[in-house]
């Protein structure tokens, strides 16, 4: 066969949707579980849909990922929303993000954060840390890196923070002392504001019906029950748990690379440089509980509570009820036992640790030249949205197409 594609999450599922409308049809896709859908699988639990993965949106940001999916699902589908997200700190709740919204808090709490944030690293011109607490003091000052973000990254991510490098933390909203400042006097938020500030969300379904839409698209060409377990990069042929062979021209990998049992073929170096890629598991929990706010997200950094994140279903889902929680796998026992529904993801959160890109740039590239490609949040080992890895899945495509456009 042309392409065999690993995993049927929202890249696998656009990669092969791609080629089958541009009239590619020698393809098959292997899912280990028994549905599509990946990490953005929905399930139906106390009679409204929960999403396993914990918080996935469609962001509007992208006009020609959201037309692609829009032919699966169509637009009149989904409700549109102002994101709503929040952050519980020492007894205040303020909207994401924190450094923008400092002037919703009691005025003795303001005075104390804007005289730390004065201080910090990058507003007395000194230089950039390369280690990731200290940039986050140097960028933020000491009251948002204690009160916030070292507790709440260690929540999320790990223990050992400093694992992680700065090279991605220029995906957090930017805003600037002066900015900050400006926003307490005038009580509205000022600087760049957090991805998702805009999204969409089934009005009817759970986020997976829309990757259940694409799998149906092409029935016949999808294998579930399938995890791969070895690769041969010498025969471009992959083997099954079950011990079933596949081979084909090119195969095109969105599962994590650490699931592979049995690499052939690659160097040996690259190989014991996988096994140093970190992940995160998560845990979701469902609750039946109505909550009293209008946030569709709230952040805890308060390391009392095992969660990190609470997703407020009724806020975002109509006619549901409840929330989710997302807890770290290192967390749970801190939980008191209950019979809520929980899901386990193993493979969450790619960790942005410091040896990762020189890891990634050498695994791919060599990979690549052998015929295998990674694609997505696992084939690349990045924390993509998923209307990120649906943009990088066409154009993919595109380029396996020979193609110049979407």
């Amino acid at each position: 066969m042309k392409y065999l594609i690993l995993g049927a999450g929202p890249a696998g599922l656009s990669l092969a949707n791609k080629l089958k409308q541009n009239g590619e049809t020698d393809f098959l896709v292997l899912e280990r579980e028994s549905t599509a859908g990946g990490l953005c699988r929905s399930e139906d639990v106390d009679g409204s849909p929960f999403d396993i993965g914990g918080g996935h949106f469609l962001d509007v940001r992208r006009p020609h990922v959201n037309e692609f999916l829009f032919g699966f699902m169509p637009e009149e589908e989904w409700d549109k929303y102002e994101r709503d997200s929040r952050i519980e700190v020492n007894g205040n709740v303020v909207n994401h993000p924190i450094e923008a919204n400092i002037w919703q808090m009691k005025i003795e709490n303001q005075v104390e954060y804007l005289k730390s944030i004065a201080v910090a690293g990058c507003n007395l011109g000194t230089d950039m840390p390369t280690e990731f607490v200290e940039w986050i003091y140097w960028k933020l000052g000491s009251k948002v890196a204690e009160d916030y973000m070292i507790p709440y990254n260690q929540k999320m991510f790990s223990k050992e923070l400093n694992q992680l490098g700065t090279y991605w933390l220029e995906k957090l909203p930017n805003v600037s002392f002066e900015e900050t400042l400006l926003s307490c006097l005038t009580k509205k938020a000022y600087g760049a504001q957090p991805g998702h500030a805009q999204f969409y969300y089934p009005k009817k379904y759970g986020y997976g019906e829309l990757w259940l839409r694409m799998a149906t698209a092409i029935e016949g060409q999808i294998e579930y029950s399938k995890a791969v377990k070895k690769i041969d990069f010498t025969t471009k042929t992959v083997t099954t748990a079950d011990g079933t062979e596949y081979k084909a021209d090119k195969i095109v990998t969105t599962i994590p690379w650490m699931e592979f049992d049995e690499i052939i073929g690659m160097p040996e170096d690259i190989q014991r440089s996988i096994k140093e890629l970190k992940f995160s598991s998560i845990q979701t929990e469902y609750h039946a509980e109505n909550l009293d706010t209008a946030a569709q997200w709230i952040y805890y950094p308060d390391p009392k509570l095992a969660y990190h994140r609470i997703l407020v279903r009724h806020n975002f889902c109509p006619n549901s009820k409840g929330y989710w929680t997302e807890t770290n796998s290192e967390r749970i026992d801190i939980e008191e036992p209950n019979d809520n529904y929980k899901y386990m993801n193993q493979y969450a959160y790619p960790l942005n640790t410091i040896r990762k890109p020189e890891i990634m740039k050498k695994l791919l590239a060599w990979s690549a030249e052998q015929g295998v490609i990674g694609l997505g949040r696992w084939g690349e080992h990045q924390h993509y949205n998923s209307d990120v890895t649906v943009a990088l899945a066409l154009k993919l495509a595109n380029e396996l197409l020979n193609k110049k456009s979407c």
